[in-house]
């Protein structure tokens, strides 16, 4: 694993390519490897995670070995979340991450009995933009026995137009979600305006492998075997395929960490896993 810090002569350097994506996006935008245009992106999308809904968690499992859940369980311990803590989790609607957040603040009161109040404070926001995904994770969260645990909130919304207001979360996650919203500029600055000051922005995101060997036997993998188990097991080949295709045509890990910084973020890093498989990003409003 490698951690790295975004420095400003590094910013410097990617300020064109942040403008060729910014052109790319105004005019049309990647479904896959193919060109589409921007208003047809989000029904498409919208159509891929519909049909993978009900066998998302089973084929994360697969695709990833079960590694898929040592890298949300270092996002949240990334978040370091509190009892009392607001929280947003996007594009979470089976409620992987939530439920890892909640978990880990119900811990921390457990440990100092004289937080346990602040439990009824804490609130978690799982916004999705899909319903079928939303579903997934109420049915999860019921199996949890947290069907009536209140600091659970589903929430059917866009990254790109969040429903809450200004300055009003310590935190914000995003996995494996950020690559398929049409303008990741918008969801970046979304994210910024809804943290408060001293929040936390946290992307999980599969990213690019730059050692040769690894990435010629990453690529044969991504292509040749994930949309194969896919159509075995989801009887769908064509939304893995997309979704394989998604992995490289998002920014490299130095590019979007520009487009962090750019958003407003400070104190911008990535740390990579796997080679670079995926990757956690960070950034703090100030």
């Amino acid at each position: 694993m490698a951690l790295r810090a975004f420095t400003r002569a590094s910013r410097s350097k990617l300020l064109p390519l942040l403008s060729s994506v910014s052109r790319l996006h105004s005019h049309a935008t990647s479904f896959g490897f193919k060109e589409v245009r921007e208003e047809e992106k989000s029904q498409m999308v919208g159509n891929v995670f519909s049909n993978v809904a009900s066998s998302y968690d089973l084929m994360n499992d697969l695709m990833s070995g079960g590694l898929h859940r040592l890298w949300k369980d270092r996002l949240v311990e990334e978040l370091n979340p509190f009892p009392g803590m607001k929280h947003l989790d996007v594009a979470g609607g089976t409620g992987d991450v939530a439920f890892r957040v909640l978990d880990s603040i119900k811990h921390k009161a457990l440990l100092n009995a004289s937080k346990d109040y602040l439990l009824e404070e804490t609130k978690i926001y799982v916004c999705d933009i899909n319903p079928k995904m939303l579903d997934v994770g109420k049915k999860r969260a019921l199996e949890r026995g947290l069907g009536g645990d209140t600091s659970l909130i589903w929430v059917e919304g866009d990254a790109e137009s969040l429903k809450f207001e200004d300055n009003s979360m310590d935190g914000y996650t995003i996995a494996f979600g950020i690559r398929n919203v049409t303008h990741i500029e918008k969801a970046l600055a979304e994210a910024y305006r809804v943290l408060r000051r001293g929040g936390r922005f946290l992307c999980l995101e599969l990213s690019h492998v730059e050692t040769p060997i690894f990435k010629h036997l990453y690529d044969y993998y991504s292509f040749s075997i994930i949309p194969a188990v896919g159509e075995l097991v989801a009887g769908d080949r064509e939304s893995y395929q997309y979704l394989v295709e998604s992995i490289r045509r998002f920014p490299s890990q130095d590019k979007f960490a520009s487009m962090i910084a750019e958003a407003g973020f400070q104190k911008v890093e990535y740390e990579n896993l796997i080679g670079g498989v995926v990757a956690v990003h960070s950034g703090m409003k100030i």
